[in-house]
């Protein structure tokens, strides 16, 4: 690919960057909860694959050069700061308002809240389906690989890890790896890491030093792992969609609604925290969760619909 075709724009309207901030927003709610990946939203809102692109130019050779020579109006001509901008704030405007009501919900009701995102992500598995261009053995190899993968993964026991500064850093660099694959939770990453309150609690309490370190993580994590998901997309796009498939559908099993839990240990503050769930079956009540998972399910069809009728409203003109 030429330095001239990397660097190329889609045109935007202000109302475009309007609706990017609220793609962003979405994401960042799903990022909050752990079982939930944004890259499943971005997935949805059609934007993924830019996404991935915007990232990879931020360490292109061209970009490099120009910092070097304090070419300040190159960069702002060839970065793609005003969709990423436009996306981040989105993200950390989700995050920083919703925290607490999610970190609330998770603990006051869970059932209510893992059946909104049962739904949204089944109804995204059926949406991100439907962009596969073709159903062929390698394409059914791939989705039984990612879902195999996810669903080891998400049923793991999170362990015990250091709390040292390097120690933040990595769970960073992984957990956000994570965050931009459909179907793996970043925020569960660092649930089985050990380090979820904690990141959570430096959110909630303003943590400056915390948040840096992981964000540093982040920021090395990201741009080294969008440097390999593009190159995929480029090159083995069809079977590279086929595993993202596979790992939101091997998600479904961190999030099932009921759960039993089965061991769990006392925090620091005397608190019991789960450290290992089974999936059960629901005995009563259900009547709420299933509406929830039926909104979830809604909301998802409506956005890809939208994404889907700007898409092609964009392609014509």
């Amino acid at each position: 690919m030429s330095d001239d075709t990397i660097f190329e724009r889609k045109p935007r309207k202000a109302a475009d960057y309007a609706r990017l901030s609220a793609c962003g927003f979405a994401m960042g709610c799903a990022d909050v909860v752990p079982g939930v990946s944004g890259g499943t939203m971005a997935f949805i809102l059609g934007i993924y694959e830019e996404l991935i692109h915007s990232i990879r130019i931020l360490i292109h050779p061209k970009v490099w050069r120009m910092v070097i020579r304090f070419d300040i109006r190159g960069l702002v001509e060839k970065l793609p700061w005003r969709f990423l901008t436009a996306l981040g704030s989105g993200v950390l405007l989700a995050i920083f308002s919703l925290a607490h009501v999610l970190k609330w919900m998770l603990a006051t009701y869970p059932e209510l809240l893992w059946s909104f995102f049962f739904g949204l992500v089944v109804a995204s598995v059926y949406a991100v389906s439907r962009r596969l261009p073709r159903w062929n053995p390698l394409a059914v190899f791939g989705i039984s690989a990612g879902t195999v993968v996810a669903f080891i993964i998400v049923g793991l026991v999170p362990i015990e890890t250091p709390n040292a500064w390097w120690f933040l850093f990595l769970s960073g660099v992984i957990a956000i790896c994570a965050m931009i694959l459909p179907g793996i939770s970043g925020s569960f990453i660092l649930v089985l890491l050990g380090k979820y309150h904690q990141v959570l609690t430096a959110v909630t309490e303003r943590d400056i030093m915390t948040l840096a370190i992981v964000a540093s993580g982040c920021a090395v994590g990201i741009v080294s792992f969008a440097q390999v998901l593009d190159w995929l997309f480029k090159r083995y796009h069809d079977i590279t969609m086929a595993v993202l498939i596979g790992l939101m559908i091997g998600s479904l099993r961190k999030i099932w609604p009921w759960k039993e839990t089965v061991r769990f240990i006392t925090d620091r503050h005397g608190n019991p925290k789960p450290i290992e769930q089974i999936n059960v079956m629901p005995s009563d009540n259900i009547l709420l969760p299933l509406i929830l998972a039926v909104v979830g399910f809604v909301v998802v069809v409506v956005l890809e619909r939208v994404a889907h009728q700007k898409t092609e409203a964009t392609a014509t003109t």
